[in-house]
């Protein structure tokens, strides 16, 4: 008999890559308003989404960097990873903040790809981070 499958808590970290750490911490930071909490010059920049109810936290590595295999001695051997290509990471906001979301970004100088709503009527606006990843900012909504 098979054992039936553990239930998950929920997203803990999401990946993105960009070649440019410092236009992805200036973006992420400056732009988005998360804070970075952890750096490794060249290799990667971690940035906390929220802490409640659980971390969340996104994480922008250098392809190049995470491409290669742990060194057999490593403290931490993170299998290699990496993507090539625009990536998508969408933050959930309240429908409310959208429109102050749209003339911040609008403002930033960032370009807004598409603002809609969906059959069910929940927004989202999408747009890129200096590495061309899509970015959408979205009512939790879309997925009731």
């Amino acid at each position: 008999m098979t054992e039936p499958i553990p239930p998950l808590l929920g997203t803990l970290e999401t990946a993105l890559y960009a070649d440019d750490l410092e236009a992805a911490t200036a973006f992420w930071q400056g732009v988005i308003g998360l804070q970075a909490f952890q750096t490794v010059p060249g290799r990667h920049v971690f940035f906390r989404v929220t802490d409640s109810p659980r971390p969340q936290v996104l994480l922008v590595f250098r392809a190049e960097a995470t491409a290669r295999p742990a060194a057999p001695d490593a403290r931490l051997p993170v299998p290699p990873h990496g993507a090539r290509g625009p990536g998508h990471f969408c933050l959930a906001a309240a429908p409310e903040t959208l429109d102050v979301w749209r003339e911040h970004l609008v403002a930033s100088g960032i370009v807004i790809e598409a603002d809609f709503r969906w059959p069910n009527g929940a927004r989202s606006i999408y747009f890129r981070d200096p590495a061309g990843n899509s970015i959408e900012l979205a009512d939790p909504a879309i997925w009731t």
